[in-house]
């Protein structure tokens, strides 16, 4: 969507595909990093968008076994706002939407299902796509892959997929927020358990860590005892984890961390989670699909106006985004192995890590994760041109 308005509004003909009726999907990730919001900010949509319902996250913290730590301090970042916005993707991708409607070279298909990519030759040319109205054919000269870490686009265009592995799924929820709660520590890790709560406002956002594959585990010991487990460590929580009635109301997520090792084929280009499928940890996977949206318009808009990309302007993408992917993937892996892996197996409880003491020691230094998972290890800039004009309507046209 950050693609498709980008190069819309430097007067590229797009067709964004969307498989669903809307973008209600819960637990999607609905974290809107500084990075995302700077690009707002150079857009000239900031204020608009901070109009939207939102929180405002300026520190992250956790609870290790008995010890309290501030992870990540945002408000020192060099952004406009230094802060993460808890933001419900759908009101992210609902508002990019409006933006790109405004101008005339911007298309949206809702329920329109690519099922696979048309070649001629080597080249991919288009996509096969079910609709309410039967199966068609969209033509394109580039076709870009922004589906996921399940892409379709990447499995029909052959790419090829390095698993590097996770140890670990995550179990969604949602429990009530009263009034009068306290903000509490973002992250709790004590013996075998990973709890986490995010505060969207009249709810709680909540993320209970798994061993990978211990769902089944789980639904054999029940919802008592999977509520019970919630209330150790959230003991806050009290009785509200009673509002979980049924599994129904537990959604998983099947944590998968990997990367192409080539992002493009000619006429076809992948991005984001489909290009590189990355942790929770952090919640930067959208921090960086926004990011490589921006990159992919800046390489690409002029190459676009021309006809066709090449294939080695695609790569001109790759090359320019794959560096920060496997900086933070790296990261993540590590504190996967070396953090998540040991506490889920472990029996007893846990003391905070010396990095951990040393941040509490040193506050400064809580500036320098939070550059991480704020704004990444390479910025982006919007450098795209706005090519556009109001007609008589108010819409823009190109």
């Amino acid at each position: 969507m950050m693609l498709g308005f980008l190069l819309a509004r430097a007067g590229i003909d797009v067709v964004v595909l969307e498989k669903h009726a809307d973008f209600l999907r819960d637990f999607r990730g609905d974290t809107i990093h500084p990075s995302t919001l700077q690009f707002m900010h150079e857009l000239g949509l900031l204020d608009e968008f901070l109009k939207l319902p939102h929180q405002r996250l300026e520190e992250a913290s956790a609870q290790i076994g008995e010890a309290s730590v501030t992870v990540a301090d945002f408000r020192h970042l060099p952004t406009v706002c230094k802060f993460i916005a808890l933001m419900p993707q759908w009101d992210f991708l609902n508002f990019l939407a409006a933006q790109g409607a405004r101008y005339k070279s911007f298309g949206l298909m809702m329920r329109a299902d690519a099922t696979d990519v048309i070649f001629e030759g080597a080249r991919a040319v288009g996509v096969r796509v079910n609709t309410p109205e039967g199966a068609r054919e969209v033509r394109a000269d580039l076709v870009v892959g922004a589906d996921g870490r399940h892409s379709t686009v990447r499995e029909k265009a052959g790419l090829k997929v390095q698993d590097l592995g996770a140890p670990m799924d995550v179990l969604w929820m949602r429990i009530s927020r009263r009034p009068d709660d306290q903000y509490e520590t973002l992250g709790r890790i004590d013996t075998g358990h990973v709890f986490i709560k995010l505060n969207r406002g009249d709810y709680w956002q909540c993320a209970f860590v798994i061993a990978k594959g211990g769902i089944d585990q789980i639904h054999r010991e029940g919802l008592p005892a999977f509520r019970d487990s919630i209330r150790k460590l959230s003991p806050g929580l009290g009785d509200r984890v009673e509002e979980l009635k049924s599994w129904d109301d537990v959604k998983l997520l099947t944590v998968a961390v990997d990367r192409l090792t080539q992002w493009y084929r000619p006429g076809l280009l992948c991005i984001g989670d489909a290009a590189h499928a990355m942790s929770p940890i952090g919640g930067v996977g959208i921090n960086l699909a926004v990011q490589d949206a921006v990159a992919a318009a800046n390489l690409l808009y002029e190459p676009l106006r021309r006809g066709r990309p090449s294939e080695e302007e695609l790569a001109a993408v790759q090359r320019r985004r794959v560096f920060p992917m496997r900086v933070i993937q790296g990261i993540q892996l590590f504190i996967q192995d070396r953090v998540i892996r040991r506490v889920l197996a472990s029996t007893q409880r846990p003391t905070a890590p010396a990095p951990f003491k040393i941040l509490d020691w040193l506050p400064v230094l809580r500036r320098i994760p939070a550059y991480i998972m704020g704004i990444g290890v390479q910025r982006e800039h919007v450098r795209t041109p706005d090519a556009g004009h109001a007609d008589q309507q108010g819409r823009l046209t190109s």
